[in-house]
């Protein structure tokens, strides 16, 4: 008898090591089908073409059905006993609502579209396949439960795949929507999309042996997966722009002695040995190529303006909030203040340039207006992340330095700004990150023009002047109209333009400067992280 069960213990556990196995293989191929299923999407990948010499809907529809099967096949071996695990009695409620809804959307579409039950008849089919998905969830034991819907319905979508049921070329004609249809290029990725989510889920919890561990397994791969999707949008968002910029970009790309630009390094005239016309050339009639230099630079000051007015005013007034101010009703009113006005909508904010500032810099459009009004929009975050970079200074640092004799202030710049610094850095970087990018305040507050020519270039530090009177010191460039990419982007969207006199590809020209945006900006984001990390060693190594 002792030989016999140590048998079965050794058959079970080879068993179940084999279906581990499976398993891990299953969550792997959720995660193949989640990332085909964004390429897709995004159009990286072509629902006409072929992937490894099958057709790309075949081929998703053949990994579908074989993910529900495996799905359905780990449940039932648990329940059959084939399998070692630990289900609890029911996969619970949050699981019978998940499950619910994609056969809600299966029942309704499928009773008032291929049986031509109408509206009424697809509210019913929706609410009777979804109830039956729902108890057969949650009445059953977990790993019935857990699999059989899902596993079911990813099935069932990889056959209407493979049947070509729903191919490359379906639309489905919504009927309260005359002019909006559904085509395949969304259905197909989407439908795929939630069903590896789905099949990962299942997967994990089979892996996870079901019960509790079950459980976390299969959240971690939601988790996971969402994690996934949120960085291959980020990098499918940059290499898309990338793609459709780097031509109209690198149009009139010039490589070698003499080719560049002239200009002047320490009073000595250099030709650069480089000539990129994009970012180098205003717009001028004799220009082969025209750029946008002007809103290059018109950008580059105004973000600096802004965080020049703004950065000092939020710390100091999160160093007298949160050091000086006794906690009350005015810190409470203050709160409020700084989270309703970061809540703001820009066009708020450039509204109140247009009609507060510009009256009182000359009755017109200026790059000092843009600079306040952007400052004005940033101030807020900056006293609400200082605020609390401060807040999270051990009182220990503060105590510490009381009991060896510092003054309240020389304890507030040696000790809590230093420890906040970090924190501060990575307000200015997210503000900085919103403002760059802004239209509505540029357009009302500093925007000039959409094409100004290269030789217009505003020149901030070039234009100080010392006067007689007060302020005793003038700088006249930053009372002048100028442009910023986020506007001239705006502009070129409604208007057409192209990158050479022939005014031939418009698309070439917004492309490109959105690519040169987005690289102004990152850059800002570059140089916050580059700072935040040279305080934080700062602070690590004393």
């Amino acid at each position: 008898m002792a030989g016999a069960g140590q048998t079965d213990t050794q058959l079970v556990e080879g068993n179940t090591t084999e279906t581990d196995a499976v398993a891990a293989v299953a969550i792997g191929l959720s995660a193949v089908l989640f990332a085909l299923a964004v390429a897709a999407m995004f159009e990286r990948v072509s629902l006409t073409g072929t992937l490894a010499g099958v057709q790309t809907v075949t081929l998703l529809g053949g990994l579908l059905t074989a993910l529900g099967v495996a799905v359905i096949a780990f449940g039932a071996g648990s329940r059959l006993g084939y399998v070692e695990t630990d289900p609890d009695p029911s996969a619970g409620l949050i699981a019978g609502f998940g499950a619910a809804v994609p056969w809600v959307v299966v029942g309704g579409g499928v009773a008032s579209q291929t049986l031509g039950l109408g509206t009424a008849g697809g509210a019913v089919g929706a609410l009777v396949v979804g109830g039956v998905a729902f108890a057969l969830t949650v009445l059953p034991r977990e790993d019935l439960g857990s699999t059989l819907p899902l596993g079911s319905l990813l099935t069932l979508t990889g056959l209407v795949f493979l049947t070509g049921v729903i191919g490359p070329d379906w639309v489905w004609d919504l009927g309260w929507a005359q002019t909006a249809s559904i085509t395949a290029e969304f259905f197909i990725p989407v439908a795929t999309l939630f069903s590896a989510l789905y099949g990962g889920w299942a997967s994990a919890k089979s892996y996870g042996g079901f019960g509790a561990r079950g459980r976390h397994m299969g959240a971690y791969v939601l988790v996971y997966l969402n994690a996934l999707s949120i960085v291959a949008f980020l990098f499918i968002l940059v290499a898309y722009v990338v793609v459709q910029g780097v031509p109209g970009l690198l149009t009139g790309f010039e490589l070698g002695l003499g080719t560049g630009p002239q200009t002047t390094i320490l009073g000595v005239s250099v030709t650069l040995p480089v000539s990129v016309p994009f970012v180098m050339n205003g717009v001028a009639l004799l220009n082969d190529f025209q750029g946008v230099l002007p809103a290059i630079v018109g950008t580059v000051w105004l973000v600096i303006g802004a965080v020049v007015l703004a950065v000092p005013l939020g710390v100091g007034a999160a160093v007298f909030l949160t050091e000086y101010a006794d906690r009350g009703r005015f810190t409470q009113v203050v709160e409020v203040a700084t989270n309703g006005l970061w809540s703001t909508p820009s066009i708020v904010f450039g509204l109140f340039g247009f009609a507060f500032l510009i009256p009182r810099f000359g009755n017109g459009k200026s790059l000092l207006s843009g600079m306040i009004t952007l400052g004005f929009m940033l101030l807020p975050l900056v006293v609400i992340t200082s605020r609390e970079a401060m807040l999270s200074v051990p009182d220990e640092y503060r105590d510490a330095s009381a009991a060896l004799g510092v003054s309240k202030w020389q304890t507030i710049r040696s000790v809590v700004l230093p420890a906040a610094l970090p924190g501060v850095v990575t307000g200015v970087i997210l503000g900085v990150g919103r403002i760059a990018g802004e239209t509505a305040p540029i357009l009302l507050t500093m925007a000039g023009g959409t094409f100004i020519p290269g030789s217009q270039t505003v020149d901030v530090i070039g234009s100080f002047q010392f006067t007689a009177a007060p302020p005793f010191v003038a700088n006249p460039a930053l009372l002048e109209a100028t442009s910023a990419l986020p506007y001239q982007l705006f502009a070129l969207i409604t208007a057409g333009v192209g990158l050479g006199s022939s005014v031939s590809d418009p698309n070439a020209f917004r492309w490109a400067t959105a690519l040169v945006l987005l690289v102004v900006v990152l850059s800002f984001y570059a140089i916050g992280i580059a700072t935040r990390y040279y305080f934080r060693r700062r602070l690590t190594h004393t």
